[in-house]
């Protein structure tokens, strides 16, 4: 019964992971940083005689250069052109790019010449683009150090247009007031654009790109895989949306209308884009707004890491858009988010690396499930005992099904035998070992982190010593759990191919879940150790060799 748990399990594993390993595809070429422009102020575009807002596809004639206004605070960068208040840059200045390209430059969200936030009014069926629109800023650059505003002002057919960006020193997310003079009775339609993909930092882009995808919510929340939609195919999305977001592994740029009294998203459609072999970089999503006649709306932009609590704090199953899981989310999530609770808080309390968390942390799961081991052990010494008795019943009705079930029943009651008792605790450290894998493929908190020889506990070890320290103590454990044991040869081959096969699968995983893992098993032989002897004691039987 506990190989075939065992077997059923890693079988689980393989399905939802070994393809992408064993079938990787050609890596893109991830795209350069935009070179930064100026932040000269504008000079202010000429206003036109009084009259209703015109709405043409046709820009008007003379256009004043772009220039690019910078909002910092200690956190961020963000980079606003005066052509149509687009988002030309989001760099997050407490994390760094580890993309081959980049050399020790904070992350960039935005990818080169691909401005985010790049939005359209739609009145009936005339459109007017903000692109086609230069703006004057209310300054030139903006030091964030308390909640400030940047202003951009434009002028269409003698009316206004005016875009207000609110900020916070502290929060990745950035408000976005609109105005628009002269529109009828019926208002107007907003079209966002989002982009078209978030910029790979990455050192694995082909990795990150297997994580892009459009985020929206709903009653629930969706999530469509950029992989999925072929070049040029347009997928609708129905709302209305509270948010709408492009995700890659570890950031998220989103557009979010949560609170209170503010119009939700009408609906979001993406374009799929260009492709590397199964998977694309690419796809062009842009969402829809209501502007009401008054010409006002608002909604809200976060453009920074999918930190787990941070997006909790926002709430509106925000932290939806970063699922653990796939699959298997509805088991995987709720132990996922636990388990990153627990290491975060060990990490705070007591101010440890992250690779010493993850060895306590290990050890305190094996700590907790000491007794649960013994007692498993103690249902396996009385089964082995009642072996005999089982054999004989099994040889008397074995063509009497229902006869023998009984005595098999009647044996278990008066010897006190579970025949499942060795299986619970092998199957209760597996949730956690599986949300330990999607917890280091999606946890920001671990990117990059370092401990003793592994550069990054999210990637896997670059010399190959944790898992081959993981699956030697995967033998060893096995080893001696097999002492004073009866000789089967299905044992014996299992002793061997497990290990084996376990070391290289667990390859390219994440060190730290390696660590875990080799901590432990380890951690488990001596109480192996201890069981088997006993059990060898009480049968009289040798080690077996």
């Amino acid at each position: 019964m506990d190989r075939r748990v065992i077997l059923a399990i890693v079988l689980m594993l393989i399905v939802a992971i070994v393809p992408s390993i064993l079938f990787p595809p050609k890596r893109p070429v991830a795209p350069k940083i935009p070179a930064r422009a100026s932040a000269a102020l504008p000079a202010p575009s000429a206003a036109t005689p009084p009259g209703p807002l015109a709405l043409a596809p046709a820009p008007p004639p003379t256009l004043a250069a772009a220039e690019t206004v910078w909002v910092e605070s200690a956190h961020y960068r963000f980079g606003f052109s005066t052509r149509g208040g687009a988002l030309v840059s989001a760099e997050l200045l407490d994390f760094q790019s580890f993309a081959p390209s980049d050399k020790r430059v904070p992350v960039e969200l935005v990818p080169a010449d691909r401005p985010l936030l790049s939005a359209r009014l739609a009145v009936g069926s005339d459109t007017l683009a903000l692109a086609d629109l230069s703006f004057t800023p209310s300054t030139q650059a903006l030091s964030v150090t308390r909640d400030t505003a940047l202003v951009l002002v434009a002028q269409r057919a003698g009316t206004d247009i005016r875009l207000t960006y609110a900020f916070s020193p502290e929060d990745y997310r950035f408000r976005v007031h609109g105005h628009v003079g002269g529109l009828g009775p019926t208002g107007a339609v907003l079209v966002l654009g989002l982009g078209d993909g978030v910029r790979s930092v990455e050192a694995d882009s082909v990795d990150d790109f297997r994580h892009y995808a459009v985020v929206t919510k709903a009653a629930r929340t969706q999530s469509t895989a950029f992989a999925s939609l072929k070049p040029g195919e347009q997928k609708v999305l129905d709302g209305p949306f509270e948010w709408v977001g492009i995700k890659s592994k570890y950031f998220l740029i989103g557009a979010l209308a949560i609170d209170s009294g503010e119009a939700q998203f009408a609906g979001s459609i993406a374009v799929g884009g260009p492709r590397t072999g199964r998977l694309a970089s690419r796809a062009a999503v842009s969402a829809t707004l209501a502007v009401a006649p008054t010409g006002e709306f608002n909604f809200s932009v976060y453009a920074g890491p999918l930190e787990y609590r941070r997006l909790v704090r926002i709430g509106h199953g925000l932290d939806d858009a970063n699922p653990y899981g796939g699959f298997l989310r509805p088991i995987i999530q709720p132990v996922s988010a636990f388990v990153v609770n627990v290491l975060l808080w060990m990490h705070e309390k007591l101010h440890l690396a992250y690779g010493w968390v993850l060895i306590i942390f290990g050890v305190l799961v094996r700590l907790l499930l000491w007794p649960l081991n013994q007692r498993a052990m103690e249902s396996s010494l009385r089964m082995q005992a009642v072996g005999p008795l089982i054999k004989s019943v099994q040889d008397r009705y074995k063509n009497e099904p229902d006869r023998l079930q009984r005595e098999m029943l009647k044996i278990y009651r008066e010897h006190q035998v579970n025949p499942f008792g060795g299986c619970l605790p092998m199957v209760l450290p597996m949730p956690v070992l599986f949300a330990l894998f999607f917890v280091f493929a999606n946890t920001i908190e671990f990117r990059g982190v370092p401990f003793l020889w592994l550069p990054d506990l999210s990637r896997s070890d670059p010399y190959f010593i944790i898992p081959i320290v993981m699956g030697l103590s995967m033998f060893v454990l096995s080893k001696v759990g097999q002492m004073g044991m009866p000789p089967n040869p299905q044992a014996a081959t299992m002793l061997y191919v497990m290990p084996v096969f376990m070391t290289i699968l667990f390859m390219r995983f994440a060190s730290g879940l390696n660590l875990y893992y080799a901590v432990s098993n380890l951690f488990s032989i001596p109480q192996q150790y201890g069981l088997a002897q006993r059990r060898r004691r009480q049968t009289g039987r040798p080690s077996s060799g």
